[in-house]
């Protein structure tokens, strides 16, 4: 089973911005020592480390965190400022490092929700595909036409939503946002991570709450497309690890579980060392 996002963080890094005293369950220095813990009485073996702040520090910082413990993350998905004239060559520099697994942007931070679609940022997205990285589409429902954009403009792009793209199940909003999802996985490759969830889903959210999305996301994207992250220790805002793990779980039928839980990770992430 693997666990295909979580974060780690160290405050006096001072790059992370939305990581402030407010968020008071997870304000904290996080490890991945402190993930394994949480991990491995969930039976979770692997991870994929994602980013957390849009700096280069940050990549640095997680490929250092790997290269510490080679059996626990199996990838690390990075920034890089796709924006820069030196991006090509910097994300081929970064791809040398093959734990090195995909590149995110952190779009639903920016203030223009057609960012991702400038046409300055077309010689890093081939960068991307040449060194064979998986774009992170950290993204909420309104982004979804312009990731459909990008996909259709970078065929070759592999490409991961994020957390589902945020559906707000809190207000139990299942459209626009399930026909969009829906053209996303008809007309394109692009993956979905079941991750993400719990904290869109308000106080005390039951499996009932989101099996209507989670429903939705396996008809259209298929087992083989959809693949389960923690978002841990984000998830810490609404639920704790196991119970993400057994909610999830108890989603997903019997049958697709290796799917979701392992098997599309290694689709998502190439690169990544995940074999058995």
């Amino acid at each position: 089973m693997i666990d295909s996002h979580f974060h780690i963080w160290q405050l006096d890094r001072g790059d992370y911005g939305w990581l402030t005293p407010a968020l008071a369950p997870i304000y904290r220095d996080v490890t991945v020592e402190d993930w394994r813990r949480v991990a491995a009485r969930a039976g979770i073996s692997r991870g994929i480390l994602v980013q957390a702040a849009p700096t280069e520090a940050e990549t640095e910082f997680l490929l250092k965190a790997a290269a510490r413990h080679p059996d626990l993350i199996a990838g690390v998905v990075g920034w890089t400022d796709l924006a820069a004239e030196d991006a090509p060559s910097t994300i081929a520099q970064l791809a040398e490092n093959k734990v090195l697994v995909g590149l995110r942007p952190m779009l639903h931070d920016l203030p223009d929700a057609d960012w991702v679609l400038r046409p300055d940022l077309a010689p890093a997205l081939a960068a991307m595909v040449h060194a064979d990285l998986t774009f992170d589409a950290l993204v909420r429902p309104l982004h979804l036409p312009h990731i459909l954009a990008l996909a259709q403009r970078h065929p070759d792009l592999r490409i991961v939503v994020d957390h589902a793209a945020k559906p707000d199940i809190r207000n139990r909003d299942f459209q626009p946002w399930a026909h969009a999802m829906t053209i996303i996985a008809r007309e394109t490759t692009a993956f979905c991570k079941v991750s993400g969830l719990l904290t869109e889903a308000g106080p005390n959210p039951t499996t009932d709450d989101l099996r209507p999305y989670v429903d939705h996301l396996l008809a259209e994207f298929g087992p083989a497309r959809l693949l389960w992250g923690s978002d841990w220790p984000v998830l810490e805002l609404a639920s704790d690890y196991a119970t993400w793990v057994g909610m999830a779980s108890a989603l997903t039928p019997t049958a697709d579980r290796r799917a979701v839980f392992y098997l599309a990770a290694c689709g998502a992430y190439p690169r990544a060392r995940l074999a058995a």
